[in-house]
């Protein structure tokens, strides 16, 4: 079964013509013409995936964005009549993973479209075999399920948090650039600062209390946990 996709576009013309191309390629596709609608399907029903306008009346796709990522890690493809740098940074930051002006081809949409679902699912694990644990000091991640636990309470995580963790028990106490955590967790093509970085680790901290990741000052970050700790 194809992945599910909500688009938010007011535009009935550009949404009818979005929704037509995705379901062509086999998508499970929903329409919704404003923020308000789509925070209700994000509650309730949420997609694999999110293709926002930006000019939305009532809530916009920029606070629609930042709200959903507030929660999840699923793709994010922002589409929009505005086309400066600014305003593509800005939509990157809050979240987004691809940025698409209008104009723009309904083919090149399903494309981006079909490269974003194939990077989520390269970090999906392909089966359920025997249980994978990683430890090291309180911290202690089971790869497949990827579950995280600290101190022996589990821990929400959103899938890059995940994915920054795995890097960083894996690699102990080696220092990470920010470019690097970049490139390895959002991918060669994001479009964006390392700020994305600096917050991702904020987040980490806040929701493990104690948790070892030192900021290496002027370069990025590791996982700091004596070697004793872990054997």
């Amino acid at each position: 079964m194809k992945h599910s996709i909500v688009v938010v576009e007011d535009d009935v013309n550009i949404r009818n013509i979005v929704s037509a191309y995705l379901r062509k390629d086999g998508y499970q596709v929903r329409v919704v013409e404003s923020g308000e609608e789509a925070l209700t399907i994000w509650k309730t029903d949420p997609p694999d995936m999110w293709i926002l306008d930006i000019m939305l009346p009532g809530i916009d796709g920029y606070e629609l964005c930042k709200t959903i990522r507030q929660e999840s890690e699923v793709p994010i493809i922002i589409i929009s009549a505005k086309d400066e740098e600014l305003d593509k940074i800005l939509g990157l930051e809050l979240g987004g993973d691809d940025y698409l002006t209008k104009p723009f081809s309904p083919r090149e949409m399903v494309a981006r479209v079909k490269r974003l679902f194939k990077r989520v699912d390269r970090t999906r694990p392909e089966k359920a075999g025997e249980k994978k644990e990683l430890q090291a000091g309180g911290l202690v991640l089971y790869p497949d399920e990827r579950l995280v636990f600290w101190e022996g309470e589990e821990v929400e995580i959103t899938a890059k948090e995940f994915e920054i963790l795995n890097i960083f028990i894996t690699n102990l106490n080696r220092a990470f650039s920010r470019e690097e955590l970049l490139t390895k967790v959002w991918g060669e093509d994001y479009f964006g600062s390392d700020r994305a970085v600096d917050d991702l680790i904020k987040r980490l901290r806040k929701k493990i209390d104690g948790l070892p990741v030192e900021t290496v000052w002027g370069y990025g970050y590791r996982l700091k946990i004596e070697k004793e700790e872990s054997e």
